[in-house]
């Protein structure tokens, strides 16, 4: 499963940051997930959750935030961000939605970054 070991890495970045600051608890996490990495992000919440149990983000408040595609279109220049409504989960290939070509260029929405760990010292 795709979600778990997200899910397993974030947490184990999470604590040792956490860990490295002097961390009692760790009370909130917020993570951006791009759409281009297929993950569902229900599923992180609920495995973050459960695998955080007995470590210092025991009852931490999980936030994903959907980072959309940014592309660059090399056929007629589009540069922008993709409407995910048109991206197929299964075959995630971006087409420019501007004159349909597959020759683009992903700028943006590939990655997932924990970009905020809020902790109680």
């Amino acid at each position: 499963m795709h979600e778990l070991s997200m899910a397993e890495s974030i947490l184990s970045t999470v604590i040792e940051n956490s860990e490295k600051n002097h961390a009692k608890k760790v009370i909130e996490v917020v993570i951006e997930v791009g759409k281009m990495a297929m993950l569902n992000s229900e599923q992180v919440i609920f495995l973050l959750e459960t695998l955080s149990e007995d470590t210092i983000a025991n009852d931490a408040n999980f936030i994903v935030k959907e980072i959309p595609i940014e592309i660059e279109c090399s056929e007629c220049d589009f540069n922008g961000k993709l409407d995910s409504t048109d991206i197929d989960p299964y075959t995630p290939l971006p087409v420019c939605q501007k004159c349909g070509s597959l020759k683009v260029l992903v700028k943006g929405g590939k990655d997932i970054i924990v970009k905020n760990i809020v902790i109680d010292q």
